[in-house]
């Protein structure tokens, strides 16, 4: 408070003694009476002449730079004025304004914002410092202004201390929407929040993420900066140079900084893309230095220059690349167009810029329209005495297009807006009050009613949020070059509340498409298929390109992180844009190895079929007959040829029937197969065995059909509850990284070695009988075959265990069917292949006499050398006996035990030669 009386004193004294401002009227640019005054601030001049550096006396200098866009705007608020002061809306009521012009200086907008609050019909217009203001009656019951953000909240910081409403048609800083800051402050346009939020978002549409950005050294510069680089990082756009050059055209270093920031756009190569947020006497210089440094960028506009005219009209502009810029939301303006047309200066009309503006415009008379600009900037550095006449009024109806042309429309609504809300405001306060009366009500009252009016324009409603913000939105526009001039035109909508583009027609898409074929990135984009990575700075937007491992994928470009494929059911190769479906995979019907092992089935099963045939043929020969017959030879074909048929069920796409069909149909034949074997070799045993002990144990054990019932059963009763308990069943095996091994699954490992290790054993059982017979005649040695069959199923399947648990993938099965043919194949070979090679082979062995004679002759060279192993014992037991007369009863003992086995073996004998001659005619026993 006490820095603000401070400063209160210091402009009273500035109005006291300023030069050449003699006195505080002579500071008003434009001035109209009325009931309600209303005040405003534009920059109608771009800065302050002065020769010093440092001002040496506190006074208001001359202002020059005369800025017609400036201008257009106080003349739209004078319009808006007038057309309320015509309407019915303030019935009895006139509005009446008193307008400054800031000079774009703070000190100077400071300066009209204490003639705003000086007191009613006070004769030394000064401000009275008061603890409660509630009941101060100023000349000026609000504020439309400033433009620039700078200098607004410096004037709102002022007019907080009367709540003095001061609405905005250009300010845009994000912080003046903070309530608690500035609470008298409002606006008809949205804050640089949208306005940085939406840049952001038309950039990374664009697809660029390497821009730089230029701002003034200002709250509104560093505001905007920040808000900004904010934005960006949300969008993954990365700022590659800030530049910040000084607010004011004043600054002697202003042309360094321009240089040194061309300097640098140039060194950043990769830039091509650069946010652009000062004001247009900021852009027309760089742009100017651009133009001659053959500098060719995309230059995002903020709203401050998107439309300036000053800008666009600078010679060759189309040189310094594409402009895509950013404007307030245009509205019907074409009564201030019919306002232009009919412009004139009357004697009595207290308007200082319009006079000025003529004078300048006399000046350049004899200029073209496409220079006039120039010529008007140009003069409005000299002093000029302000005169008007009838010729100059001539030539003000005759160039009254050129101020069209200088027209900014979304600037132009806005300050519609801004006076339209106070009118509709005044309009409520006043329906309770007689507002003729200047002390009717004190501002902040009209700011209650200001903050939630609704009002009308165009047919449009609008009403400010709780920040005191009119959210209307921007339209996205583009400079083109037609007919040799520069023209803005608008391509896009922007929606705040949707954050969305409305691109307006087909020819704006093209344009779009256009700018997205221009490159500025850091790094080059990483296509689909890669991903980000190495990053070489602090930059985000800096990083190399490296492919996606396998079994990952990017499907975009620019991707952090490539993503991870279901392992389940997908796969990829390294660098895949998108995953794979995994191909699904069985041992197919058609695979060459699958055909190959069927083929060894069919084979075995014809070798099958052919052995049924030999053998049916040579029914009674002895060779068949003493193979256990027809019946049990059919009964083992038929186990081989069931082995050889499961093979089919490994094969094709697995079913559950299949799963437990070929592990159940292989487990029950081949356990009945080596049951009808385990029996043979029990009869082989049985018929030649001389040791008694044996003989009454085979005899016991031997009863083909129950023995084969019971070994068969078992297995039954195994595979049974492995149905039950924990069947095979389809599986899909996901592990491999490309396919799916559409496999079956036994179900229980425990139950499948089980079913395995019970065949082992009879397996095992029917080898050690087989062995004991091995030393039977040549042509009925079918013990020694089945040793050897036993033999070739031990190798296989200890094989297979080692083989089964390292294999995986569609190949498995073929590793059992593999082992299942070898088995099959090694006991069909060993138990049949002998006896048809003799049938086929050595038919006169085939005979019932010379199978006779062959027994016998085993028979009784059985008994001959168990005799002649009798008598050589004999004689060493006497020789021992001589030497030792005590041994006598042992050896004694030992000989009846030797006569009893020979005894033993003579019954034996005749018993398997009475045995075997049963297959003979009886006719031919007694020969024997």
């Amino acid at each position: 408070m006490a820095l603000l009386i401070i400063l209160i004193t210091c402009f009273v004294i500035i109005f006291a003694t300023s030069q050449p401002c003699q006195t505080p009227d002579d500071f008003v640019a434009a001035t109209s009476p009325g009931h309600v005054i209303i005040g405003g601030l534009f920059a109608i001049h771009e800065k302050m002449l002065s020769s010093e550096d440092h001002p040496r006396r506190p006074q208001i200098q001359k202002c020059v730079g005369f800025e017609i866009s400036t201008f257009l705007q106080t003349l739209a608020m004078i319009h808006t004025i007038e057309i309320i002061n015509n309407s019915t809306l303030l019935s009895g009521i006139k509005l009446g304004y008193e307008i400054y012009d800031t000079c774009t200086e703070v000190t100077v907008a400071m300066a009209a914002a204490l003639r705003f609050l000086s007191k009613i019909n006070c004769s030394r217009e000064t401000v009275e410092f008061k603890c409660d203001y509630s009941s101060y009656m100023p000349r000026v019951k609000a504020v439309i202004g400033a433009g620039y953000s700078e200098i607004t909240m410096a004037v709102s910081r002022m007019l907080n201390l009367q709540l003095m409403p001061q609405v905005s048609y250009e300010s845009t800083a994000e912080i003046l929407s903070d309530k608690i800051r500035f609470p008298s402050f409002l606006r008809t346009v949205p804050s640089d929040f949208y306005q940085t939020k939406a840049m952001a978002h038309l950039i990374q549409k664009s697809g660029w993420n390497w821009v730089g950005i230029i701002t003034t050294d200002d709250d509104y510069g560093r505001l905007a900066l920040n808000t900004f680089v904010t934005q960006a990082a949300a969008n993954n756009v990365c700022i590659a140079f800030k530049e910040i050059l000084p607010t004011f055209l004043s600054d002697n270093t202003i042309e360094v900084r321009i240089h040194q920031t061309l300097e640098r756009i140039i060194a950043e190569a990769q830039v091509n893309v650069i946010v652009v947020f000062l004001r247009r006497f900021h852009v027309f210089s760089l742009f100017t230095k651009a133009i001659e440094q053959n500098i060719r960028k995309i230059w995002i506009a903020s709203d401050n220059w998107s439309t300036a005219t000053m800008v666009t009209a600078i010679p060759n502009v189309k040189k310094i690349g594409k402009v895509v810029g950013f404007t307030f939301r245009r509205g019907n303006i074409s009564s201030f167009h019919s306002f232009l047309q009919n412009l004139h200066v009357l004697p009595s009309d207290n308007n200082k810029p319009l006079h000025e503006y003529i004078m300048l415009l006399s000046a350049c008379a004899y200029v073209k329209n496409s220079e006039l600009s120039q010529c008007i900037f140009n003069q409005s550095q000299e002093v000029l005495a302000y005169e008007a006449n009838k010729a100059i009024e001539r030539n003000l109806l005759l160039r009254n297009d050129f101020l069209w042309n200088f027209t900014e429309p979304g600037l132009i609504h806005s300050i519609q807006l801004a006076v339209f809300a106070l009118g509709y405001a005044i309009r409520d306060l006043c329906q309770t009050r007689d507002c003729q009366n200047p002390n009717a009500f004190q501002p902040w009252q009209l700011l209650d009613v200001l903050q939630n009016v609704t009002f009308t324009d165009g047919g449009n409603s609008f009403h400010f949020d709780a920040h005191g913000d009119l959210n209307t939105g921007y339209d996205v526009v583009l400079w083109k070059e037609i007919s040799g001039h520069t023209t803005v035109t608008k391509m896009a909508e922007y929606d705040l509340r949707k954050d969305v583009f409305i691109i307006m027609n087909q020819e704006a898409k093209n344009e779009f498409r256009n700018l997205k074929q221009i490159q500025s990135k850091c790094s080059k984009e990483c296509s689909p298929g890669q991903m980000k990575k190495n990053i070489r700075s602090q930059h985000i937007c800096c990083y190399e390109c490296v492919n996606c491992p396998e079994n990952h994928y990017s499907n975009q470009t620019d991707m952090d992180h490539c993503l991870l494929c279901n392992n389940e059911t997908q796969w990829a190769p390294v660098g895949s844009p998108a995953c794979l479906e995994k191909e699904v995979e069985y041992l197919g019907w058609k695979d060459s190895l699958a055909i190959l092992l069927l083929g060894l089935s069919l084979l075995g099963s014809l070798f099958v079929l052919a052995v049924g045939i030999i053998f049916t043929r040579n029914l009674n020969t002895p060779i068949v007959k003493s193979s256990g017959g027809l019946p049990v030879c059919y009964v083992i074909l038929l186990c081989h040829f069931l082995n050889f048929a499961s093979t089919g069920f490994f094969i094709g796409e697995p079913q559950d029937f299949t799963c437990k069909a070929r592990q159940m149909l292989f487990g029950v034949s081949f356990t009945l197969c080596i049951s009808c074997i385990l029996i043979k070799s029990l009869k082989i045993l049985l018929a030649f065995s001389f040791d008694p002990k044996l003989q009454n144990l085979l005899k016991c054990l031997y009863r083909p059909v129950p023995l084969v019932s019971a070994c068969t059963g078992v297995q039954v009763v195994i595979c049974t509850l492995w149905l039950v308990l924990a069947p095979p069943a389809v599986e899909e095996n996901v592990s491999l990284p490309r396919v799916i091994i559409l496999q079956c699954e036994e179900g229980s490992t425990l139950a499948f070695g089980t079913m395995l290790g019970y065949i082992a054993i009879l397996a095992f059982v029917c080898f050690i009988c087989a062995f004991k017979g091995r030393k039977l005649p040549e042509n009925y040695n079918e013990a020694k075959f089945i040793t050897f069959g036993m033999l070739i199923y031990f190798i296989a399947w200890i094989t297979f265990i080692p083989v089964y648990v390292t294999t995986f993938g569609k190949y498995l099965p073929t590793v059992e069917i593999i082992v299942i043919l070898i088995s099959n194949y090694g006991v069909l070979c060993c138990t049949f292949f002998p006896k048809c090679y003799v049938i086929i082979c050595k038919q006169e062995t085939n005979t019932k006499s010379a199978f006779l004679e062959m027994v016998y002759s085993y028979s009784s060279h059985s008994v001959g050398s168990l005799a002649m192993s009798h008598a050589s014992r004999d004689s060493t037991n006497s020789s021992v006996t001589a030497t030792n007369p005590n041994s006598s009863g042992a050896s004694s003992a030992w000989q009846k035990s030797q006569d009893l086995q020979l005894q033993t073996l003579a019954h034996t004998c005749k018993e398997n030669a009475t045995s075997i001659s049963k297959t003979l005619p009886r006719k031919r026993i007694s020969s024997i």
